[in-house]
């Protein structure tokens, strides 16, 4: 089945750039250290997952992805629009299976990729100040301001109960949530009066013509 290729979006920039983040001139020079960190794993790692010991990976005439540009376009829009995989797959015209397959197979060739490019994120507060070329003060900052820091806690109540959700509501009001029916007792009362089925039961067991 036909799907989403890169020659369809490429005369679109706006279009692009809603479906990747990147403009095309973005988009291009990524390609290249994609391309290359992409047949870096093929030569060692099969689409499977397991370790490559036979044959080399070639881009057979059936792919789903045959090109550089529709390979990186695939896991730009997975990860932009983070749609199910059996949507995303559909989207690129293949299986859900296969689009599994891809997708953890080209999520570490784009971290490989950015990783040369020198824009991998920052997995550490070290790491991060070491890019911006600040200290680890200075970059704990950029992670929480400080606005967000000094925001007062509500207090817990002295009689409420340990709870790891407490600390993140506000006080308790008047609740602005309209009351159920179930709540009045005119309409408890009324249930209670209200035993059909233990009538017919016991009608039941008296008629023998019921067996």
């Amino acid at each position: 089945m036909a799907g989403l290729r890169f020659t369809d979006l490429q005369s679109r920039p706006m279009e692009f750039l809603d479906f990747t983040s990147l403009t095309l001139d973005e988009f291009q020079q990524l390609v290249p250290p994609f391309e290359t960190a992409f047949h870096a794993r093929m030569a060692a790692w099969r689409m499977d997952g397991k370790p490559r010991t036979a044959r080399r990976f070639t881009v057979y005439k059936s792919c789903p992805l045959p090109t550089p540009e529709d390979r990186l376009l695939f896991i730009l829009v997975y990860l932009k629009t983070y749609a199910l995989q059996v949507v995303h797959g559909r989207l690129f015209g293949m299986v859900q299976g296969k689009a599994n397959q891809w997708i953890h197979v080209l999520l570490p060739v784009l971290l490989a990729a950015l990783r040369t490019l020198g824009d991998a994120p920052a997995r550490s507060l070290s790491a991060l100040a070491q890019r911006l070329g600040i200290s680890e003060a200075d970059a704990a900052t950029v992670v929480v301001p400080p606005e967000e820091e000094s925001t007062p806690v509500a207090p817990i109540p002295a009689a409420a109960p340990a709870s790891p959700l407490l600390p993140m509501t506000g006080p308790n009001g008047a609740s602005s949530a309209p009351r159920t029916l179930l709540n009045k007792p005119r309409v408890r009362a009324a249930r209670k009066r209200t035993t059909p089925s233990k009538m017919s039961c016991s009608s039941m067991r008296s008629s023998p013509s019921s067996f």
